[in-house]
């Protein structure tokens, strides 16, 4: 033994460790680097990978292998949602536009906003439709547990984050109650949303009997370590006739009138109920079916309101739904005429929505950003902060509404179109996530949301052109440096 051992020392003391590791990184950096190169969408991330792979031997090329490669292909086809066959937006026979009474559906500046959207998405607008606007957690989470404890078939919920807190435990009551009644129930939450809490909702969820699914679960073999990639979709469908989305996660924070707890963040919701329920509830089975394989079926659409709102689902995510979202919003800030109010809590748009809102602002459109005061991520704070010169440059108006943190995504434009959901006005929602949202076409709503920014915007701070231009020299070059790392904030 003693005589193998020197043997194998004296094989490596005599190897040129350099004429074999050498050509072996060279081969690894030019693979990983070729394949980052070929496969990202957006130049800075692929310089940025590109950079790492050949600047630190062995290590970078780990890390892109890990980190960097999309291995998430849902292909809604694999599950027989098969999308290639859908008719295109008023070819539908259920979109509202073909009703013989529908007229003036989607105002005339708007209908190419509404056309971008029948292409990409393939689903009609639909009409007939109840929205409800529920601010915070106050008004949120008694509506969505009363909806859960009157089901009578079906609760599907999916959720980025969902606490083990005082709040996600009435919610894994309400839902174990249920599924004692006999209703199917299933849970959804994405995997690295879980682990905000460090007791993890899934145990007591399965404790109670219920079927949970995780998405995108983090491992090692086969590697699956994307902190990236997450569903971030907010989704309540009871019995296939009420839904809710917006940007509220199940979490105790967003229960904001209790002024002395920390931490606590305002959000829109929204109930809603007709015909886009059977819409928001493709998109949750697609997810489903895509974490566990089960094949969820759906019934036929819920009957339409009187009088309600016309609406349509849009999806975006790292597959086949990749830009959907970027173009509609490229669409809808062109269209604009009169007025664009925007609220979010992550402001990092890409180059061609800073260019479309610019150009709505040189046209003469009332353009308007409204972003929190104190965000609770301060390094995205920094780089929104750099992005904001140039756009102040060309007249869009940005103010900062004081805390609670606002973590509201609102697109109004010209009190006729609404857009509501779970994404945000940055790379992480526009790229690397999946997202929901529903683009709404309904005066009486765009109006009363309207109303709900201009009373945010009047608390608000409003950022000069002279301040974003000459910050104090550490805060620019802090800033700067965030926003060089913006593709992966």
């Amino acid at each position: 033994m003693r005589a193998q051992l020197a043997t194998l020392q004296d094989f490596v003391v005599s190897v040129d460790w350099a004429a074999v590791l050498l050509p072996l990184w060279l081969a690894i950096a030019v693979g990983t680097a070729g394949h980052a190169l070929l496969t990202r969408r957006d130049a800075r991330a692929a310089w940025g990978w590109i950079a790492v792979c050949w600047l630190f031997p062995f290590a970078g090329p780990l890390l892109y292998f890990f980190f960097g490669i999309n291995r998430i292909r849902t292909h809604a086809r694999r599950f027989s949602i098969d999308r290639s066959g859908r008719m295109i937006g008023s070819a539908h026979a259920s979109d509202a536009r073909r009703a013989v009474a529908a007229t003036g559906v989607v105002p005339g500046w708007l209908d190419e906003v509404a056309r971008t959207a029948d292409v990409l998405t393939r689903r009609p607008l639909l009409g007939g439709n109840r929205i409800e606007p529920l601010h915070d957690g106050e008004q949120a989470f008694p509506r969505m547990l009363a909806a859960i404890e009157a089901a009578r078939e079906t609760v599907w919920l999916a959720s980025y984050i969902f606490d083990n807190d005082a709040v996600g435990r009435s919610f894994v009551a309400a839902l174990a109650a249920a599924r004692r009644r006999g209703v199917q129930v299933r849970v959804l939450i994405d995997d690295v949303g879980e682990r905000y809490s460090l007791r993890r909702i899934g145990t007591p969820l399965r404790a109670a009997g219920l079927d949970v699914a995780r998405f995108n679960p983090l491992r090692l073999l086969p590697p699956s370590l994307h902190l990236n990639l997450r569903n971030h979709r907010k989704l309540l469908l009871v019995d296939h006739e009420t839904g809710f989305t917006g940007g509220m996660n199940l979490s105790a924070r967003h229960l904001t009138a209790d002024t002395g707890k920390r931490h606590r963040v305002a959000d829109l919701h929204f109930a809603l109920h007709g015909p886009i329920v059977q819409q928001m509830s493709e998109v949750f089975a697609e997810d489903w079916a895509f974490a566990t394989r089960e094949r969820l079926a759906l019934p036929p659409a819920p009957p339409c309101v009187a009088g309600g709102a016309v609406a349509r689902v849009i999806t975006d995510g790292p597959n086949e739904d990749l830009d959907q979202l970027n173009f509609v919003l490229q669409a809808a800030l062109a269209a604009a005429r009169r007025e664009v109010l925007i609220m979010t809590p992550y402001f990092l748009p890409s180059a061609e929505l800073i260019a479309a809102l610019q150009g709505a602002a040189l046209r003469g459109v009332r353009t308007v950003v409204l972003l929190p005061a104190r965000n609770n991520l301060p390094y995205v704070d920094w780089a929104m902060r750099h992005q904001l010169g140039p756009l102040l440059e060309r007249g869009v108006r940005v103010r900062f509404q004081p805390g609670p943190f606002c973590h509201s995504k609102l697109l109004v434009v010209d009190h006729a179109y609404t857009l509501i959901g779970s994404a945000n006005w940055d790379p992480r929602s526009l790229l690397l996530n999946f997202e929901l949202n529903v683009e709404l076409y309904d005066p009486a709503l765009a109006r009363q949301m309207a109303a709900h920014f201009l009373e945010r915007w009047q608390l608000g701070e409003e950022l000069l052109l002279r301040d974003a231009q000459h910050p104090p020299f550490a805060q620019r070059v802090r800033n700067a440096l965030c926003w060089l790392f913006s593709p992966y904030l």
